[in-house]
Formats: structure tokens, C-alpha cells, sequence
């Protein structure tokens, strides 16, 4: 608890048996964290068994792939039902620290924000924590376009260590959202529809074989995604098109 507020961890998981448990036993060494509520993707491994033998966790499997943004909905949906006020989703593949939890919970359980990113380029840790030099550039480039979009000024729209509300959680159209790996970059555009200010904190990364993540060919997939959400969401403020993503 945080200020008499439930704070609830979510890890959307596919085939993270090999970091699951380590993930999860830093993010309860923070202390504050009342439940964790892992979403197992239809893995191939383990990760079902091995969440399921970890205390204070919730855990939902689905029976078939249905995608990262799919499983996101379901994370931040049983999330809502056990009654978090503050949600923060961390990627089981200990990619992000969960030390910074305390941090993120305080700024959102102390009312001055809604919605805290970790961030890999604050302070300069994405390369030196081995994010690959393509992958950082074309980082780069989509964040400048989408705050140019948008007219906020995050340093990256692609880290997957956030922290969010009850109350901003409740107004977002999720479910109008993709099931892919867009669902991201689109739920984030939808913050900012609704006017809500954006804070970061720097986040230490590593990289390794364990690590998850998507290939060139999925990346382009995800890079061009995210510039068509950018380019609708100001031809949708400028009311020259009407979107489901942000509804009027």
C-alpha cells in the first residue's frame, strides 16, 4: 500500500520462465507492492507453473497467442477487478529494474501525475545497457516524430516499464486498441488526448539472450505503426478525421 492505495504489479509473459521469478522476487523486495498479476500468453515453457508458485500473484493464462497488446488488455483489466489504484506494468524478461517502483508509485500515490514512464534514454543508459545501435536510432527518430506529432516532449514512447492510475486507467479505450506490439505506443497517444502530462524517470536496462524482443522485421511493422498513430492523432486534433483511438 501507498497512501491507503492498493498498488498492484502486472507482467504481460510469453516464455519467461527464465527470468519470472527473479523479476518478480525484486519487485516484492520494494515492499509496497500488494499483488502481482501475471498474464501468461499461451507460452511454450514453463512460465504458467513457475507464476503460479509465486505468493500474492494472480495468475491468467490464455489459451492461445493473442498478441502483446492483447495480453496488455487483460493485465490492466484483472488489475482494475482486484482493486489496484496504482498499476504498474513490468516486463517479467528483468529487462527494467523494479527498484524503481517506490519512485514511480510515490508520483502517482502523491497526486502529481497520472502516468510515470521508466525511460531508457534518460540519462543515457539504453546503449550502455546494450539496446542495439539500429533499435536506438530508429528510437530516436519515431520519438522526435511523435512528439513533433503530438506536441509533447518524452524522451521515448517504447519503453515498457510504466505506471499508471486507477482513474486515468478507467478512461482509456483499451480495447479499441491493437493487439500487437502498437497497443504501446497507441495507449500512450491516448494519455495525451486526454491532457494528461506525462512524467519519466531514468531507468537503467540490460540486454541479454533472455531478454525479449521482437525482430527487424516486427520492429518495421511496429516503427510504421506508430507513425500512423502519431499522424492520426493530430489530423484527429486538428478535426480532420475521426478516429476510434481518440474518440471526441
Amino acid at each position: 500500500m501507498f497512501n491507503d492505495k492498493k498498488v498492484i504489479v502486472i507482467m504481460p509473459a510469453y516464455n519467461a520462465a527464465q527470468t519470472l521469478r527473479r523479476t518478480y522476487d525484486e519487485v516484492m523486495a520494494q515492499e509496497i507492492v500488494d499483488q502481482v498479476i501475471v498474464v501468461d500468453d499461451a507460452s511454450l515453457d514453463e512460465t504458467t507453473a513457475i507464476a503460479r508458485s509465486l505468493p500474492k500473484t494472480l495468475v491468467h493464462t490464455h489459451p492461445e497467442n493473442q498478441g502483446y497488446g492483447a495480453n496488455q488488455k487483460t493485465c490492466y483489466r484483472l488489475a482494475l477487478e482486484a482493486g489496484g489504484d496504482i498499476i504498474i506494468m513490468v516486463h517479467p524478461d528483468y529487462q527494467y529494474t523494479p527498484k524503481l517502483i517506490p519512485a514511480m508509485v510515490s508520483m502517482i500515490g502523491n497526486g502529481l501525475y497520472h502516468c510515470v514512464l521508466g525511460s531508457r534514454i534518460l540519462g543515457g543508459y539504453a546503449l550502455r545497457g546494450g539496446m542495439p545501435l539500429w533499435k536506438y536510432v530508429a528510437n530516436r527518430f519515431l520519438t522526435l516524430a511523435e512528439n513533433i506529432m503530438t506536441g509533447a516532449k518524452l524522451s521515448e514512447y517504447h519503453t515498457g516499464f510504466r505506471a499508471f492510475s486507477r482513474e486515468l486507467l478507467e478512461k482509456l479505450p483499451l480495447e479499441k486498441n491493437s493487439d500487437d506490439f502498437v497497443f504501446d505506443n497507441q495507449m500512450l497517444a491516448q494519455v495525451l488526448w486526454l491532457g494528461h502530462k506525462i512524467a519519466e524517470v531514468s531507468c537503467p536496462t540490460l540486454y541479454f539472450a533472455e531478454a525479449s524482443s521482437i525482430d527487424f522485421k516486427r520492429s518495421v511493422k511496429y516503427g510504421i505503426g506508430c507513425l500512423i498513430t502519431a499522424i492520426k492523432y493530430r489530423l484527429a486534433k486538428m478535426n480532420l478525421i475521426r478516429s476510434r483511438l481518440f474518440p471526441h
